[in-house]
């Protein structure tokens, strides 16, 4: 499937086509499972802001590249790089970057951690039926810090939510469609098909109502979202202080070593 190229940084971690109407960002790094470096942060921003200023673009399909990981959350050898715009677009260049555009996640495989948050943060989302979600964060002893905390329970059920934060466990991709995280869930060949049939119901409409559409059902004010200003704050400070614990480093480390956790609670 191929289309007109667009040019985004990212030394090839992102790739960018657009066809007809619709943008479709790829994350490329199947190798790592597409987990979420600086090159893709800034690839994946820059192809929102040129979905932004272009008047041809009217939805985004965010993607992954392969047949196993839509992303496995931050690459923790890689870090989340330095670019200053990512303090400003959030995990991947995408969760806190509130374009007007319709977006949608179409969901190639495992989304755990920061691949859930992705789709947290699309406004519609379209999963294979091997596709698992959920926020593990916690058993590796460090918390949820790309909007998966505030956003997940504002999105399904508060108890069924509230469950998966406290325990990590994983949903399945049938799961997700029963609470509304998903809005399809199809065969893998289906995909792209099936996401870009629904771009092109969107994409059919009038764009500029459909962009004041998304502004007024997201609160969106000039590309920032006022009403998660206290979210992310929040976020911030409880995922830096639990960033410094004992416990963090050992998660981390019993994760690595492929061994169950010591926790001590400090």
């Amino acid at each position: 499937m191929s289309g007109f190229p667009v040019t985004v940084g990212g030394d090839g971690a992102v790739a960018a086509e657009r066809h007809g109407h619709v943008l479709l960002v790829t994350i490329n790094r199947p190798q790592a499972r597409n987990a979420v470096n600086g090159p893709v942060t800034v690839g994946v921003g820059e192809a929102l802001e040129h979905a932004e200023q272009d008047p041809e673009v009217r939805v985004v399909v965010l993607t992954g590249a392969g047949d196993r990981a839509f992303c496995a959350g931050l690459d923790l050898k890689e870090g989340p790089g330095t670019d200053p715009r990512a303090a400003r677009w959030g995990f991947a260049g995408y969760v806190a970057h509130a374009i007007s555009k319709p977006t949608i996640a179409a969901v190639n495989g495992f989304a755990l951690g920061g691949g859930t948050e992705l789709v947290l943060a699309s406004d519609l989302a379209v999963a294979v039926e091997t596709a698992t979600f959920g926020l593990p964060e916690v058993a590796r002893g460090i918390v949820a810090g790309a909007g998966g905390a505030f956003r997940l329970p504002r999105q399904i059920p508060q108890k069924v939510a509230m469950e998966a934060v406290l325990t990590g466990r994983p949903l399945t991709a049938q799961r997700a469609l029963e609470l509304g995280l998903v809005n399809r869930v199809v065969p893998a060949e289906e995909l792209l098909p099936a996401t870009f049939a629904l771009a092109a119901e969107i994409a059919a409409n009038a764009p500029l109502a459909v962009q004041a559409g998304k502004r007024m059902a997201r609160g969106i004010d000039d590309g920032h979202v006022p009403a998660e200003d206290a979210d992310w704050a929040r976020t911030r400070r409880e995922a830096a202080a639990v960033l410094a614990t004992d416990d963090a480093r050992e998660g981390m480390r019993a994760f690595a070593e492929k061994r169950p956790p010591r926790w001590q609670g400090r």
